[in-house]
């Protein structure tokens, strides 16, 4: 590579719960630019599941959910010789976290309750639980590198 890696970001807290893991989630979950919006359906969903629960602190179930369905491994194509094998590697933290979110988001967005801050806080009760679309999928992912465990000696 000819140019060196751009610099990451650092993330501002957010101003309701002053976690920067927060603002991650809102930005993955912001349409064209509106943040607020974002903000808005977030602490939304949050003041529904500690009210759904009856626990004071949403913000633990969300960080539990989110802890739930993040996955620890992932299958990657490699081409050896003419055929592809599926290799399962280990996930660096920061891509575990954002495969959460992204997988929390849509599959909040496929459920079938009212408003978006319903459907968030019906897929975060339901991680936080152990059940639910997005920790299906993290299981689903799990059981492929298990299943491709035998092609691990061809790592990256």
């Amino acid at each position: 590579m000819r140019k060196t890696r751009a610099k990451k970001r650092p993330l501002l807290p957010d101003p309701r719960f002053n976690d920067p893991l927060v603002t991650r989630f809102v930005n993955n979950l912001m349409y064209d630019g509106k943040k607020s919006t974002a903000y808005a359906i977030f602490y939304e969903a949050i003041d529904l599941v500690s009210e759904k629960s009856g626990e004071a602190n949403g913000l633990e179930q969300w960080k539990t959910a989110l802890t739930n369905v993040m996955p620890h491994v992932e299958v990657r194509s490699r081409r050896v010789g003419g055929s592809t094998f599926q290799i399962p590697p280990q996930i660096r933290p920061e891509r575990k976290i954002s495969m959460a979110m992204k997988w929390m988001i849509g599959y909040a967005r496929g459920r079938n309750e009212k408003s978006m801050a319903g459907k968030l806080a019906g897929e975060i009760m339901a991680a936080a639980k152990e059940e639910g679309a997005a920790v299906k999928k993290r299981m689903d992912v799990h059981k492929m590198a298990e299943a491709n465990k035998a092609f691990s000696h061809f790592r990256f």
